[in-house]
C-alpha cells in the first residue's frame, strides 16, 4: 500500500450531467446566462485543497489546469495539450465539450457562444486582474456583461463540499532555509521602497511560506500553509490564517516580525489598508480581483504587478543548494534501487503501474527522510505513457508488458529539498522507432544540460535547444521543457521556466527541470527528466558574463533505448561522463547486487 498517494477513481463522467443541470437551475433562478469555473482556488494555485476542487466536482475532469464555461444550452471545458485525451475520457461529452486551448481560448469560446446581451457570472476570488480584462473583452464582443457574485455558484449546489483544510503551520528550520525571516523581510522592503509601495499583499502562499520560513500541509504533496499576508513598508506584518492552524512553534518563530490574525478578519484588514490611502502592490499572477476591488473601494491605490518575493524565492541560497544536493543524492539512491528492482521483476510479466508506484514510494520511505511525495507519480505502461500527465487509478491500471515502454515521473519532498525525476524504461526489446525517438529526446536533454548562455537569457530563448533533434524528424512535444523547483515547497515554481512562455531571465541559483519528451498517442511516451541548477560559467576569451547548468539528478538513463549511431561524439561523451558520475555518487550506497546492476546500466557506449 502506498502511504502518500491513492489510486481510487475520484470522479466519473456520469457526475457531470447531474451537477451541470443543478448549476443551470441556479443560473436560471438568479437570472444569469452562464458561469465560469476555473481550476484555480483563491490563491490561483496549481495544487488546490479538496474544498476548492470545483471543476472536478462539476465536470469529472481532474487535471491541474482547465476552465469550464457553463451556459444555458451549451458548455465547454478548455484544456491545454497536456490534457486533451484526459479531458475527453473524464467528462460526459454529450453535456460538456472539451476544447483544445491551442485551437480556441476560453475568451474566444465565450465570444462565440454567449447569447447576445447575455450575462456571464463569475467569482471575483478566482480571477486575476489580467484574466478579468480578457473576459471583459470577450463578453463585450457578444454585447453582454460580466456579473461578479458574492458566493460561488458551485459552492451553493455542492452540498457535501469538504471543509477548508486546517493543517498545522510550523517553522522551517534555519539550517534548511539559509536566511532568517527578518533578513528576507528587510530585502523585500528594499524592493518595496524602490517601487514606492506603502504595502504588499502576499496572496501566493508559497511566497508567504518562504518569506516567513513557515511550512504547512493544506494541499496535497506540497508543505503549503494556505493564508495571506499584509506587509507594510514600515511596522509589523500581519499573517492571516485559520487560528486552529497556528502552533506555538510558529508563533515563536515569527516573533515580533508579524502578528497572526484570523482569516475571517482579512477583508476588514483590506478595508483598513485602503483607508490609509497608500499605494498597495497586489500580485498580478495570484492576486484575486476581489482583493483589488476591496482595497480600492476603501480608498486605496492598487498597483498590480509582480510580487517581488517570487523572484527572490527562485534564487536559492547556499543552504538551499546544499540541501538540494543532499536530497538528490538520497533520492537518486532510492530511484536506482527501484530501477534495479524493476529490471528484475518487470520481465516476469506480473507487475502493474500501481505496483511500480508503491515500490518506488517504499524505496523512498526507506531513506528515513521522506516527508511526502512531491506530486502523484505518473506511472504509465505502453499507451498510458503517451499521456504526459497520466495518473494511474484502479480502473486505468495496466500491466507492464514485454516489448513496451514504461515511463515513471515522480518526486519526493525532503525537508532539505524537493526532487522530480522521469525515467523511461524498455521492458524487453524496443523497436527501431522507439530507439530513434528516445535518442532524439536524449539529444535535446543533453543540449539543455550543456547549454552556456549570457546573463539575461530567458528560458524561451533556450527552449528550442531541446526540440531541435525532434524538429529535424518532423516531431515535437506539447509541454514546456522545464519548470522551476521550490526548496521544500512546490515542485512547480515560477517565474523561471524553460518554455516558449519563459520570459524571466535565468539567474545563478535558480533550479529548473530539464524534461523534453515525445508522445505517440495510443502507443508509447518518452520523457527524460533531471533537475538542473543555474550557475556562473567562465568562457576563456569571452567578454560577457555567462551562465550554464549543473545537473543535480543522478540515476541511470536506459541505454537499451539509445541509438549511438545518430549521436554526435560529444553527446556520447556527455552520456558516458554522466553515467560515470552516477556510479561514483550512487554506487557506494547500494548493496552488492544492485551495485552490479548499476555497473551494467551505466556502462560506457560509443
Amino acid at each position: 500500500m502506498a502511504q502518500f498517494q491513492f489510486f481510487d477513481d475520484t470522479t466519473s463522467p456520469s457526475q457531470g450531467p447531474a451537477h451541470i443541470a443543478k448549476l443551470r437551475a441556479e443560473l436560471s433562478r438568479r437570472g444569469f446566462d452562464g458561469f465560469i469555473v476555473p481550476r484555480a482556488d483563491e490563491h490561483q494555485g496549481e495544487y488546490v485543497p479538496k474544498s476548492a476542487e470545483r471543476l472536478a466536482w462539476l465536470t469529472g475532469f481532474t487535471g491541474s489546469a482547465g476552465t469550464a464555461v457553463i451556459l444555458k444550452d451549451t458548455a465547454a471545458l478548455v484544456v491545454d495539450g497536456r490534457y486533451t485525451v484526459q479531458a475527453a475520457e473524464q467528462v460526459d461529452t454529450s453535456v460538456i465539450t472539451p476544447v483544445q486551448l491551442a485551437e480556441m481560448s476560453v475568451e474566444d469560446w465565450i465570444a462565440a457562444n454567449l447569447p447576445e446581451g447575455g450575462t456571464l457570472a463569475y467569482d471575483p476570488w478566482l480571477h486575476t486582474s489580467d484574466g478579468l480584462k480578457r473576459l471583459e473583452k470577450a463578453v463585450a464582443k457578444a454585447d453582454g456583461r460580466l456579473a461578479p457574485i458574492d458566493i460561488n455558484l458551485v459552492d451553493v449546489i455542492w452540498i457535501d463540499r469538504p471543509a477548508p483544510p486546517q493543517a498545522l503551520v510550523r517553522p522551517h528550520p534555519l539550517d534548511y532555509a539559509g536566511e532568517t525571516a527578518e533578513s528576507k523581510l528587510e530585502r523585500i522592503r528594499e524592493k518595496m521602497a524602490e517601487a514606492k509601495l506603502d504595502a504588499l499583499v502576499v496572496s501566493d502562499p508559497h511566497n508567504l511560506a518562504w518569506a516567513f520560513n513557515l511550512r504547512g500541509g493544506d494541499v496535497g504533496h506540497t508543505p503549503l500553509p494556505l493564508g495571506y499576508a499584509v506587509l507594510p513598508r514600515e511596522g509589523r506584518a500581519s499573517l492571516f490564517f485559520d487560528p486552529v492552524k497556528i502552533t506555538n512553534e510558529a508563533g515563536a518563530a515569527v516573533g515580533d516580525l508579524a502578528e497572526f490574525a484570523p482569516i475571517s478578519s482579512f477583508q476588514s484588514a483590506l478595508d483598513a489598508l485602503g483607508q490609509k490611502g497608500g499605494k498597495v502592490r497586489v500580485d498580478s499572477a495570484t492576486g484575486a480581483v476581489a482583493l483589488i476591488r476591496r482595497i480600492e473601494a476603501a480608498g486605496g491605490t492598487v498597483d498590480v504587478g509582480a510580487d517581488p518575493i517570487a523572484l527572490m524565492k527562485a534564487v536559492k541560497n547556499k543552504a538551499e543548494i546544499a540541501g538540494s544536493h543532499a536530497a538528490h543524492l538520497r533520492d537518486g539512491v532510492a530511484v536506482a534501487r527501484f530501477l534495479g528492482w524493476l529490471d528484475g521483476e518487470a520481465p516476469k510479466g506480473q507487475l502493474t503501474e500501481i505496483d511500480a508506484v508503491e515500490a518506488l514510494e517504499a524505496f523512498r520511505i526507506e531513506t528515513g527522510a521522506l516527508k511526502n511525495i512531491s506530486f502523484p507519480s505518473i506511472s504509465g505502461a505502453g499507451p498510458n505513457a503517451a499521456l504526459p500527465h497520466y495518473r494511474v487509478t484502479a480502473s486505468s491500471n495496466r500491466r507492464i508488458e514485454s516489448n513496451q515502454i514504461f515511463l515513471i515521473d515522480s518526486g519526493a519532498q525532503y525537508e532539505d529539498g524537493t526532487t522530480d525525476i522521469t525515467r523511461t524504461i524498455i521492458v524487453g526489446e524496443p523497436t527501431p522507432e522507439m530507439k530513434d525517438r528516445f535518442t532524439r529526446v536524449l539529444q535535446g536533454h543533453i543540449a539543455i544540460a550543456r547549454a552556456v548562455f549570457p546573463k539575461g537569457t530567458t528560458g524561451a530563448q533556450i527552449d528550442a535547444f531541446a526540440r531541435k533533434p525532434l524538429w529535424e524528424a518532423g516531431l515535437d512535444f506539447d509541454h514546456g521543457t522545464g519548470h522551476g523547483i521550490g526548496s521544500y515547497l512546490s515542485v512547480h515554481e515560477g517565474p523561471q521556466r524553460i518554455a516558449k512562455t519563459g520570459t524571466t531571465p535565468l539567474e545563478a541559483g535558480m533550479m529548473l527541470s530539464n524534461e523534453p519528451g515525445f508522445y505517440k498517442q495510443g502507443d508509447y511516451g518518452i520523457r527524460i527528466e533531471n533537475l538542473i541548477l543555474v550557475e556562473p560559467r567562465t568562457i576563456p576569451g569571452g567578454d560577457r558574463e555567462m551562465l550554464g547548468f549543473e545537473t543535480l539528478t543522478f540515476t541511470p538513463i536506459d541505454l537499451r533505448l539509445v541509438e549511438p549511431a545518430i549521436m554526435r561524439a560529444d553527446e556520447i561523451e556527455w552520456l558516458n561522463d554522466y553515467h560515470a558520475k552516477v556510479r561514483e555518487k550512487i554506487g557506494p550506497h547500494l548493496d552488492a547486487e544492485t551495485r552490479a546492476w548499476l555497473e551494467d546500466a551505466t556502462r560506457m557506449i560509443g
